[in-house]
Parts: structure tokens; C-alpha cells; sequence
């Protein structure tokens, strides 16, 4: 049974995966620096690489189709 690529290449999610921890790291980094909420938008991006992440790690989860039955 073969696994369904994902929508993403290994070198994009490679990439997402250093977006996603620097930006996780940045946000508790800023918020201790700065005195608006603005660190929240680094929260935000954080999360929606994650979401990402796990998006193209449950396609890459699911078997591959198979062609039409010979």
C-alpha cells in the first residue's frame, strides 16, 4: 500500500517547519520586548503553518488511489 503525496514538496515543508518554530519562538521573545499585543500576529502566522503542517501531513497519511481495476 503506497501513501498519497502530500500538497506539499519536502523542501516546502521543511520550510514551513523553520516558519512555524520561528515564529513560535518569536512571539514569547516579542512579548517580553514590546508592550502592545502585537506579538499576537505571531502567534496567528505560528498557527496557520501549523494547521498547514498538519493538513499536508494527513494527505500524506491517507493511501494512495490506486488506478481503475484491470
Amino acid at each position: 500500500m503506497h501513501q498519497a503525496p502530500g500538497f506539499l514538496s519536502a523542501r516546502q515543508r521543511r520550510w514551513a517547519w523553520v516558519g512555524f518554530v520561528l515564529a513560535a519562538l518569536q512571539a514569547p521573545v516579542s512579548a517580553r520586548l514590546v508592550s502592545d499585543a502585537s506579538w499576537l500576529f505571531s502567534v496567528c502566522v505560528a498557527l496557520m503553518v501549523a494547521t498547514v503542517i498538519l493538513a499536508d501531513d494527513a494527505m500524506r497519511r491517507q493511501p494512495a488511489e490506486s488506478g481503475p481495476a484491470d
